[in-house]
């Protein structure tokens, strides 16, 4: 799934010229630039979470948060040639990793961007995640309802997750039409309910709209959950 997520916002940033790199994306402040910066340090970072399972030599994703930020933005003014050949240079060294990372490995701990201890399988989700989220980000025509069911779902329970941990989105209650309808915490009483299919109920969790989705109760906006 990562690999066709990766293949699907190749596609994607195939689609835009070089002068529409500069144009805005669904998130706020960052143009294409930025996000495909983003895109290309990200499998980067994962690079060497994959040095980290195979030596067990401690090599963080990032220094820091400010110098992650730095990196994007200094990428972000790269030419349109050199912003598509660092994604597709990191996307190939990240594969290479992975193709060659020792059975074992797979399961060293390493440790996110966000600090959660993590075995290292555990970055083929979070790459999975990254691009197919981050291709409709590109706001060139892709949908979370070209996103397939497998990854819909493991989003939501990523989110849901991640909301149940930071005790957020309380009286939140998610239903999936034709699926068991879900409490984000089972001891609170419901207060806003979130219906609608599998794609646009991801969509909304996500933060990225409400279309075609129907909101009922006080909380309008999901919390943050990264």
């Amino acid at each position: 799934m990562a690999r066709r997520g990766t293949a699907y916002f190749a596609q994607k940033l195939a689609e835009l010229t070089d002068a529409e790199l500069s144009g805005p994306t669904l998130l706020a402040g960052w143009s294409r630039r930025h996000l495909v910066a983003h895109v290309g340090y990200n499998a980067a970072a994962l690079c060497r979470l994959m040095d980290w399972a195979a030596t067990g030599q401690e090599t963080p994703m990032y220094e820091s948060t400010e110098q992650r930020g730095r990196e994007i933005e200094e990428g972000a003014t790269l030419s349109a040639a050199a912003l598509r050949n660092l994604f597709d240079h990191t996307v190939a060294r990240l594969d290479q990793k992975w193709r060659h990372l020792p059975e074992a490995a797979w399961s060293a701990e390493v440790r996110t961007a966000q600090g959660r201890v993590v075995p290292a399988s555990e970055t083929c989700w979070l790459r999975t995640r990254e691009v197919w989220i981050h291709a409709v980000d590109l706001d060139n025509g892709a949908r979370f309802g070209d996103l397939p069911d497998p990854v819909l779902e493991s989003l939501l329970d990523d989110i849901v997750g991640m909301w149940r941990k930071k005790e957020l989105a309380l009286g939140l209650v998610l239903q999936v039409v034709g699926r068991p309808m879900v409490a984000v915490h089972d001891d609170s009483s419901p207060q806003t309910t979130v219906t609608g299919d599998l794609a646009g109920v991801v969509r909304w969790a996500a933060g990225r709209g409400d279309i075609g989705i129907d909101v009922v109760g006080a909380v309008t906006e999901p919390p943050r959950w990264l």
